[in-house]
């Protein structure tokens, strides 16, 4: 079992990945101990919050402001590599890709000590409260951009 004590939220790396520790509690799991498959999108959601709030974006300020956002996932592809398992210490690792129009493209992995367990290629968009596409506001995609990384 991994003692070790987690921060309460992520950083950006030099590598411009963003990491979030997370740990597996006994209710992200099955009655075998392993995580349930629905948990991982917990932990990803988890990385992307803290990712922009590092950025200082905040969803409460997205839907608060003079002309309204709210992001939304539209499409992740999820590969789960390993199980992992109540008491472990993962590692959520976020990537912004190029932001395609509305849509804004990012991959995550969750590792365990280094090992991949589980991967997500995400594509999230601003959408106005009618549901509509929308781009990003400026600040936003200003605040992305120094992170983006190209496709690999």
């Amino acid at each position: 079992m991994n003692d070790e004590l987690l921060p309460t939220s992520g950083a950006f790396g030099a590598d411009r990945i963003h990491r979030l520790p997370v740990r597996v509690y006994y209710e992200d799991t099955d009655f075998s101990g392993v995580v349930y498959h629905a948990r991982y999108l917990h932990f990803f959601e988890r990385g992307r919050t803290d990712s922009l709030r590092c950025l200082g974006i905040s969803h409460t300020e997205l839907a608060t402001q003079a002309d309204p956002i709210a992001l939304a996932v539209r499409r992740m592809n999820v590969e789960f590599v390993r199980a992992a398992k109540v008491d472990d210490a993962l590692v959520v690792e976020t990537i912004y890709r190029p932001q395609q129009g509305a849509r804004l493209m990012l991959d995550q992995i969750l590792r365990r000590d280094g090992e991949i367990i589980a991967t997500a290629a995400v594509q999230a968009v601003c959408m106005d409260p009618s549901g509509r596409a929308k781009r990003p506001p400026k600040s936003m995609a200003q605040a992305w951009l120094p992170y983006v990384m190209a496709e690999n």
